[in-house]
């Protein structure tokens, strides 16, 4: 069995394995417990401009692992409007909690239909058990 990890209910899931939890209207974005994992390390979170537009499933920011440079896709169309400045100092906390203050940004949602495209907790468990490594 491989790793799976933590998989909290009340935030949608995307099959990049970021996550985002919707409150009045904003979406508080990050990457899942095993993508973390799977990246080992993170070093660096390059994270976007405030203003800066996001579109469903398109590349949003870039984070880095001693093992790779990954795309952060957006889960949901809109604009951030905060970053976790924290990461630039410590993004080990993206590691260490990474639905707490490991987050990486806050966006206004411009579309919440969107969230139809995205996998609950228990549907995003299931996507994971079947991976194959």
């Amino acid at each position: 069995m491989h790793y799976i990890g933590k998989i909290p209910d009340g935030v949608m899931y995307t099959k990049e394995h970021e996550w985002v939890k919707i409150e009045n209207a904003q979406g508080i974005i990050g990457i899942t417990d095993y993508a973390q994992h799977a990246l080992t390390d993170v070093v660096f979170v390059e994270l976007p401009q405030v203003g800066k537009k996001a579109e469903q499933f398109k590349p949003l920011c870039v984070i880095e692992s001693v093992k790779s440079v990954s795309d952060i896709f957006a889960p949901m169309s809109g604009s951030v409007v905060e970053v976790n400045n924290n990461l630039s100092d410590n993004p080990e906390h993206v590691n260490q909690n990474p639905y707490g203050n490991g987050w990486i940004v806050k966006i206004k949602i411009s579309n919440e239909s969107e969230v139809k495209n995205l996998m609950k907790a228990e549907e995003y468990k299931n996507y994971l058990e079947g991976l194959k490594h």
